[in-house]
């Protein structure tokens, strides 16, 4: 059996024992070929933290490379660069695996070329609630969805429609969630594909962008519930390079919404995302349910009519400045 090389792709920052733990399950993979890629990001580790990343380094279990810049998708960008795997795996810094995840993202390029990534489940420790401890969401059997809606294939409305969690028969898909998500090197390679660096705070969006982008060479997103791993979602740390609790992320959550939609949709799907995104975010109607107070609503409403402002300025940018600014640095090291 061909076991492609599997180049597996962790950001991190911040983390300190939940990225061990993630580190320790991707190691007792039972797939044959494959590399690990740490992008670290954190300017300083506790220091057993430090002395298990520095012993896997020198056992040549992991690639660690540190950076003194946190960006998710200059992260992404910096390992695609060099990793040298013929499929490239991103997940996050806080997750759990069972010991045949990275098979199960390998044997879907195997005899469908069609297939450009694969989007894996993904269960989120927060609905987790009706699992037995010790058990994944995958061992509860109620609120299963077999196919997705068909408005989950609709760029304008997808985005309230696609659940990675319960759905669990394979298909085609819009997207893919960025903590569990696979592509072939050649989207990278041969179309050239790069995470847009304009996409910042906890980077929202940035593998939706990536992937309408991506769909566009013709290649298929193909979601498998097989492929399927436990986010943490660790109130610290992860890839961040604002405070999730500033006001500048909030500006750069609907920013990066307004971005996403601008560079990828046509102006009906646009207005479309645009209307869910004020109804859920800023009114807090479901399934955000966020607070109705009016002083909430307005101070929403605010960052949501400032970050569609600040897309439409990047947008007008472009031209001359397409906002790769890690990998411009990236370049430049290595050119010395």
């Amino acid at each position: 059996m061909n076991f492609p090389l599997l180049s597996v792709i962790i950001p991190t920052y911040g983390r300190e024992e939940a990225l061990r733990d993630s580190l320790i399950d991707v190691l007792k993979q039972d797939y044959p070929n494959f590399e690990v890629l740490v992008v670290d990001q954190t300017p300083k580790h506790q220091p057993e933290i430090e002395v298990f990343l520095q012993e896997q380094t020198t056992a040549g279990k992991i690639k660690w490379f540190r950076l003194n810049w946190a960006s998710l998708p200059g992260a992404r960008n910096y390992a695609v660069r060099r990793a040298k795997g013929e499929i490239i795996l991103f997940i996050d810094d806080d997750i759990k695996l069972n010991p045949g995840f990275l098979a199960a993202h390998a044997k879907n390029y195997l005899d469908k070329p069609e297939i450009g990534a694969i989007a894996g489940r993904v269960f989120d420790r927060m609905k987790m609630a009706d699992a037995a401890q010790g058990k994944t969401q995958g061992d509860v059997a109620s609120n299963t969805i077999e196919y997705l809606p068909p408005q989950a294939m609709d760029p304008g409305i997808a985005w309230y429609y696609i659940d990675f969690v319960h759905t669990v028969k394979p298909q085609e898909v819009l997207t893919a969630r960025g903590c569990n998500m696979s592509f072939r090197r050649e989207v990278f390679t041969k179309y050239r594909l790069r995470f847009d660096e304009r996409f910042r705070g906890s980077a929202v969006r940035e593998e939706s962008d990536f992937c309408l982008r991506l769909r566009q060479t013709g290649y298929k997103i193909w979601y498998d519930p097989e492929a399927h791993l436990v986010h943490l979602g660790e109130e610290t740390g992860g890839c961040h390079d604002i405070d999730m609790r500033s006001l500048q992320y909030q500006l750069t959550f609907y920013h990066n919404h307004f971005l996403m939609g601008l560079k990828n949709l046509t102006t009906s799907q646009a207005l479309c995302l645009y209307a869910r995104l004020f109804d859920c975010h800023v009114l807090g109607r479901p399934p955000c349910h966020k607070s109705g107070s009016p002083i909430k609503i307005f101070m929403r409403a605010v960052f949501y009519i400032l970050g569609f402002l600040k897309a439409l300025g990047t947008v007008i940018q472009s031209p001359w400045n397409d906002g790769q600014i890690y990998t411009r640095i990236d370049k430049q090291i290595e050119s010395v």
